[in-house]
């Protein structure tokens, strides 16, 4: 063995020394980079974060806005309906109320056969089968309309009222009408009696004789009884 020294033995040492210095400084550089980098990504976040709120709240007005265009929609709907329900209401109360007044008519002929017939049979004669089948007739259809709603004005002795009565002929009060009786005018000084508004004070004008019966239909006057009064 010689005493020289090995060169290549020296060069592999100084090759290794240099490798390991480079893996070193990498080695630093890589636990340097994350710390720059975390920065870089913290700033990114915020930014990120900032506009995540600004779409949010966008997003949270236009829902506000789409809710009370909502409503506002739902509360004219609403009033919608109800207008064309109190429509349809008022239609179908002015169709029945038309079909009545149609029907009155029929009612007068149907009173006027009972007025021609009907005194034979309360004087004891024999009624007929026209007088039976017009009373029966009569009878049924004021109570079917009744049943509905049809009132029928035809009462004789009561005040008169130009709101139901159209008085078309006046007869004088008799002495017996002018001078009043000393029970009537005693109760008169002690003041109206219960239902003394459906008789008439001895100096009010009444209804003598109901000429053409009138009718209510629900509390509307349809047609004003043709009366002649007294008084």
């Amino acid at each position: 063995m010689s005493g020289r020294p090995d060169h290549t033995a020296a060069r592999w040492a100084d090759d290794e020394a240099e490798e390991r210095a480079g893996e070193h400084a990498a080695a630093e550089a890589g636990a340097a980079s994350p710390e720059e980098g975390g920065g870089l990504g913290a700033g990114e976040d915020g930014d990120e974060g900032a506009t995540i709120l600004t779409d949010v709240a966008a997003l949270m007005a236009q829902r506000d806005e789409y809710l009370e265009s909502l409503q506002r929609l739902k509360a004219d709907f609403d009033n919608y309906r109800k207008r064309v329900a109190r429509l349809q209401e008022e239609q179908s109360a002015r169709a029945e109320a038309n079909l009545v007044m149609k029907l009155l008519p029929v009612l007068d002929n149907l009173d006027l056969a009972w007025a021609h017939l009907g005194p034979r049979e309360a004087q004891g004669e024999p009624a007929s089968e026209e007088a039976r089948a017009i009373g029966q007739a009569r009878t049924q259809l004021l109570d079917v309309l009744g049943k509905e709603g049809l009132e029928r004005v035809d009462a004789v002795g009561v005040a008169f009222d130009p709101t139901v009565h159209d008085a078309v002929a006046q007869e004088a009060p008799s002495p017996s009408d002018a001078a009043p009786s000393d029970a009537a005018a005693s109760q008169d000084a002690a003041g109206p009696a219960a239902g003394a508004s459906e008789v008439a004070s001895p100096h009010a004008i009444v209804v003598d004789e109901v000429l053409r019966a009138g009718y209510r239909w629900r509390s509307q006057v349809l047609r004003p009884a043709m009366v002649r009064v007294r008084g």
